[in-house]
């Protein structure tokens, strides 16, 4: 397939271009820059210049493509508290893509992720692909995405784990948790640190956007989950470890304080399956879980500090 993707020279692109590539797929990046458009060169993409706002050359290669993986979002504006922009920019995104695919066939594999199960409701058991939550800023994109099944585009979403990690992520939860225990000399957890958060591999993560791009059927919700969930103190102690630091619960008074804009994230109860996901498009991670990926030590070299 010629596959069009967005966000693709970014932590999980970095992961699901060469995947696409080394499975035989023609793939052609999205880049909003120099940089990205010279990463995505040397790893053997076609580029295609532009951003989320320009919805004339998201047409153009979606158009062209015989499916798209949709990974992009305005994480800028999110730091930057726009929420709103950033949603509003991710729908408009979608919404030109999947005008350029109607009625083909051809495959759209969005994003969200599994938290918004826990904001959702679904709490006290594992959140699976069935379910389903009705609003929400992100929520509604994934159930527009789904949607597309009625339009005759091949559509699916996976909800990816709030923890992608891999010595390719750099801006993700994991380091920026990690920057947290390294600045303030504590490695927190909330409370007694019960609530568990899913996790998965980023070269595992990208093998399941290819095999949604090859396999998935109309209209499917996925799961990107290994470890289906770790215990938020095993977590901090893990990084505790590694940075020499204690590990500590936050009292609940400064729990903004000490994680900043995580404080909304790090209480969050999220155990996920992906039991339905690995049986649908035969996916089996094979990388390293969360716990063993932080013992490895690449998060903690000198270049990462943040």
């Amino acid at each position: 397939m010629r596959v069009f993707v967005t966000g693709a020279s970014g932590h999980i692109g970095s992961a699901v271009v060469p995947d696409l590539l080394a499975a035989g797929h023609q793939v052609v990046g999205l880049a909003r820059s120099d940089a990205s458009a010279a990463a995505l060169t040397a790893a053997g993409a076609e580029v295609q210049r532009g951003n989320l706002q320009d919805l004339d050359s998201l047409r153009e290669a979606a158009a062209a493509a015989d499916g798209v993986i949709h990974l992009a979002f305005d994480h800028q504006a999110m730091f930057a508290g726009d929420p709103v922009r950033a949603v509003e920019s991710d729908r408009r995104a979608i919404e030109a893509m999947a005008a350029a695919l109607e009625g083909s066939g051809k495959p759209f594999v969005g994003t969200s992720g599994t938290l918004m199960l826990a904001f959702g409701g679904i709490t006290g058991r594992e959140g699976t692909e069935a379910d389903v939550v009705e609003g929400g800023p992100r929520v509604e994109a994934e159930n527009f995405v789904v949607g597309l099944a009625e339009r005759g585009i091949r559509s699916s979403v996976i909800r990816l784990s709030p923890i992608v990690h891999s010595d390719l992520d750099h801006h993700g939860f994991a380091p920026t948790l990690i920057g947290i225990a390294r600045n303030t000399g504590v490695a927190g957890y909330v409370g007694d640190g019960s609530n568990r958060w899913p996790s998965v591999h980023t070269r595992d993560a990208a093998r399941l956007y290819r095999l949604a791009l090859e396999a998935a059927p109309a209209g499917s919700r996925l799961h990107g989950v290994a470890d289906e969930g770790v215990a938020f103190r095993d977590i901090a102690e893990a990084i505790g470890r590694k940075l020499d630091v204690p590990t500590a619960s936050i009292p609940a008074e400064d729990v903004e304080g000490h994680f900043s804009f995580l404080a909304a994230f790090v209480g969050a109860d999220n155990p996920t399956s992906s039991e339905l996901t690995r049986r649908l498009v035969n996916w089996q991670p094979t990388h390293p879980g969360l716990l063993a990926d932080l013992d490895q030590g690449h998060y903690f070299e000198a270049a990462l500090v943040s």
